[in-house]
């Protein structure tokens, strides 16, 4: 979950594009963090946003924009983690039931991995005023939305969820397939956005779980956002 940059000449994009690039994938994150684990009525997970510039000094997004090194993160938000680690490692003595569990919350993190990068690229493609399908965008188009380090993560995850890495491809698409679907949900895309104007305007370093889940929240009784501030 995170996004990193550095100075690339072979690459132009505006400060304001940029900004509003992560702001969209890490919304992302976050929504499907908060959202996609209670439609799938898995346990909360705390999570925060918080923006970094590459020497460990915190800053605003704004500002750490001006930088031609930063980071934006999402610490936390992994439910695979929250899990005590003898637990973990004696899944394999698992009933079916507490397995099904198990395979969900794994699953669950792998998808919330993938809506990132996605919805950055949604985003993209909306600004840009071009088609958005899943005929168009394919998991490896997930490296040109900040997504490489995602994709790595969902392959960590795979390699300890599935031993036969024949499977893995089956596995990664079907993933794709929902977190594509997560996306397409319109009330899942206006809590995206709202989410994504928040950490645009915010002033502080970090954006609490709490903040960001008040927001998401509201999205569902609000009209669609004025984003033309992002």
């Amino acid at each position: 979950m995170k996004r990193n940059y550095q100075a690339d000449t072979s690459y132009v994009i505006n400060d304001r594009d940029l900004i509003r690039q992560i702001a969209f994938h890490e919304a992302g994150h976050a929504a499907a963090i908060y959202l996609y684990n209670k439609q799938k009525q898995l346990p909360p997970v705390h999570f925060q946003i918080t923006i970094k510039t590459l020497d460990g000094q915190k800053d605003s997004l704004l500002n750490a924009c001006s930088s031609a090194r930063f980071a934006a993160v999402i610490e936390g938000g992994r439910l695979i983690h929250s899990l005590p680690v003898a637990l973990i490692e004696s899944a394999s003595y698992f009933s079916a039931v507490e397995q099904d569990a198990y395979q969900a919350a794994f699953e669950a993190d792998m998808v919330n991995f993938l809506v990132g990068p996605l919805a950055e690229a949604k985003h993209v493609a909306l600004r840009d005023d071009e088609l958005f399908n899943n005929n168009l965008i394919n998991i490896n188009a997930l490296h040109n939305y900040g997504g490489t380090s995602d994709l790595n993560k969902v392959y960590d995850y795979l390699e300890t969820f599935i031993a036969d890495r024949a499977q893995y491809e089956e596995k990664m698409a079907e993933l794709f397939r929902r977190a594509f679907q997560f996306i397409s949900s319109s009330a899942h895309w206006q809590a995206i956005e709202c989410l994504a104007a928040y950490i645009v305007n915010n002033k502080e370093n970090t954006i609490s779980c709490e903040e960001a889940i008040a927001v998401m929240d509201a999205s569902s009784v609000l009209r669609r956002p004025n984003l033309m501030g992002i």
